[in-house]
């Protein structure tokens, strides 16, 4: 079976969905040269949290790969409009009848910054890295934990054989690293590869952005790349600047200081609503927010770690701690009402591989009442005080992490506190700095903590994280964020992984994930918050959403948004990138001509009333 997308650079739909005019004769996209104006188009993105590591093989939190997926290319993106798989690296590909062998061609003018071109033995290596160096598979582990081999073919055709079939294919996000920089790196390193920061600057990659500077705490500076295959970017720079308070990030926004600010709290937005030269965005959620119950820590091997409260480990407990938690009020006074009420692991945006429990699957839903049963048949006494005792004589108070950093995580655990109280539970809410809550969940000395999760359009990442192969080869090493293992839920992830034809049938067996995680009650989705965010339209002109209608900024599958926006300042005729966001938002007219088998772009800039 073939892929049927075309050539990226095309992006076909974006176009159509603004009422343009096109004519497509074949060949790769080109963007006009930016205007030499003097000056330095910068593009400023107010951020909280601090990144992990600028490592692509072992990075992991959302902040840092949003950032990456700017740095380092991978062989397939997602398209804006469809939340489908489109040509990244890889302009197109082709899988034998049985799954097993699959043919990418890639593109023959990708390059890295520093000049060197991309290949396939860049991308047959990094994968190779990945699938034999434990170290290397931190990040995108779960992409290869199937391959055979990865071999290229030739300068443009990578072959990767698989031990079975794997859904994931045409999902690969994998960023793909110069051979030629790495390979010397991860000699060097040896054993303390893990560690290894990747900050010697400029980074070498073949992103439409230069990782140029890293000042923790205060800012992250990108340059971006002129030479990049998909057209230079509208902004010379994109700086992404370190604010403690959210508040203040806020005002930094008002003021001009930024550009953007991400994951703002519905006071916020409502105070940035009218703001004269401010644009607010509200979104369908794509991740989730969650509570993990520790169940008892143990490694791979079952070596028993950390201090988690040993009655955690009986599921009727997990499950009355479930059911005296009303998610809706946590919508209401935690989000106030800008999120959904969860049910299951995938947010529904994903429509295909939402799952949330209804009739009898629903038996964890808010019923305080009937959780105060379970407990009381269970043996769970309650003393003078009105906390209860386990059967082994162990009282019931609990630790919380709660994230201090994220005011919806904030009130959500006060709420919780009250809850709990109305089963005889008492809970220490431990309202803490990221980095503490994160020690205390890699080092399993929590009985309750926050978590969450950004989902991807194909959730196979965030399933694997909770298969046995997720706990940690040893204390502190852990990739998810629960120490949770069940046979069954390992054996539906395989055939998940496996079920690369019948989408239909994989959604089934993510559904039963779903299920599982609900009933052994150690994963407790929330809610999924909605995604509120907003930017300057005196500074940002145009700019993709992802999807196209209804979409978000930040946290892109691809690296549309950034690469896409214009200075607010561009002139007509005054060039920049590609503009994404222009061709969907602006109605902008647009011709594509041919010449010397490559596309030329030449469209009219978007005239105030476009923008507004």
């Amino acid at each position: 079976m073939k892929s049927q997308y075309p050539p990226a650079g095309t992006l076909p739909g974006r176009a159509a969905a603004a009422g343009a005019a096109l004519l497509l004769v074949g060949g790769t996209t080109v963007a006009p040269a930016a205007a030499d104006d003097g000056g330095t188009e910068t593009l400023t993105v107010a951020m909280a949290q601090q990144v992990d590591s600028f490592n692509p093989f072992t990075a992991q939190l959302a902040v840092t790969t949003n950032i990456l997926r700017h740095v380092y290319d991978s062989l397939v993106t997602v398209d804006p409009e469809t939340n489908e798989p489109a040509p990244s690296l890889a302009e197109d590909w082709e899988a034998s009848d049985d799954g097993l062998h699959w043919t990418f061609n890639l593109r023959d003018d990708a390059y890295f910054s520093d000049g060197e071109q991309l290949t396939a033995d860049d991308v047959a290596w990094t994968l190779t890295t990945i699938m034999e160096n434990e170290d290397a598979a931190i990040a995108s582990g779960n992409y290869v934990a199937g391959f055979e081999e990865v071999t290229a073919e030739d300068d443009h055709t990578v072959v990767i054989d698989l031990e079975e079939p794997q859904a994931t294919m045409t999902a690969l996000n994998v960023p793909i690293v110069p051979r030629h920089v790495w390979e010397p790196i991860m000699e060097e390193q040896g054993e303390a590869f893990s560690d290894y920061s990747n900050e010697e600057f400029p980074t070498v990659g073949s992103g439409p952005f230069v990782l140029t500077e890293h000042e923790r705490g205060q800012q992250i500076r990108l340059e971006a790349n002129p030479d990049h295959w998909r057209g230079a970017p509208g902004f010379d720079e994109l700086v992404f600047r370190y604010y403690t308070e959210k508040d203040a990030a806020v005002e930094a926004l008002r003021s001009g200081e930024v550009s953007f600010v991400y994951e703002l709290t519905d006071a916020q937005v409502t105070s940035l609503e009218g703001v004269e030269d401010v644009a607010v965005n509200i979104a369908d959620g794509k991740r989730f927010q969650a509570f993990t119950i520790n169940p008892g820590a143990e490694t791979r091997d079952g070596e028993e770690f950390g201090d988690g409260h040993p009655a955690l480990s009986d599921r009727t407990l997990r499950q009355a701690i479930v059911k005296a938690v009303d998610n809706d009020e946590i919508v209401e006074q935690g989000a106030n009402g800008q999120a959904v009420a969860a049910g299951g692991y995938i947010p529904p945006r994903y429509e295909d591989f939402h799952w949330s429990p209804e009739g009898e699957e629903a038996f964890l839903d808010f019923d305080p009442e009937a959780a105060n049963e379970m407990l009381d048949e269970a043996g769970y006494e309650r003393g003078e005080d009105g906390v209860r005792t386990s059967p082994d004589g162990d009282r019931l108070e609990l630790r919380m992490h709660v994230h201090s950093d994220r005011p919806d995580n904030v009130q959500a655990g006060q709420v919780m506190e009250e809850r709990l109280a109305d089963i005889g539970i008492e809970v220490d809410n431990r309202t803490v700095d990221p980095g503490i809550l994160s020690d205390a969940l890699y080092d399993a000395e929590y009985d309750l903590i926050f978590t969450g999760w950004t989902v991807n359009p194909d959730p196979d990442y965030v399933f694997s994280i909770h298969t046995c192969d997720g706990l940690p080869t040893e204390p502190g090493t852990m990739q998810g964020d629960a120490y949770f293992c069940n046979e069954e839920y390992d054996d539906l992830y395989e055939a998940q992984l496996a079920e690369h034809e019948d989408r239909e049938q994989r959604a089934e067996y993510i559904h039963r994930m779903q299920q599982i995680l609900y009933e052994e009650a150690v994963v407790n989705v929330l809610t999924y918050p909605n995604i509120m965010e907003a930017y300057r339209t005196d500074q940002i002109a145009d700019i993709q959403f992802e999807p196209a209608e209804g979409g978000n900024i930040w946290g892109q599958d691809g690296y549309w948004a950034w690469w896409s926006a214009e200075p607010a300042d561009v002139q007509a005729g005054a060039g920049g990138g590609l503009s994404t966001g222009a061709l969907v938002g602006t109605g902008a007219a647009v011709l594509l001509l041919v010449a010397g088998g490559a596309y030329f772009l030449i469209r009219r800039r978007a005239t105030v009333e476009d923008r507004e």
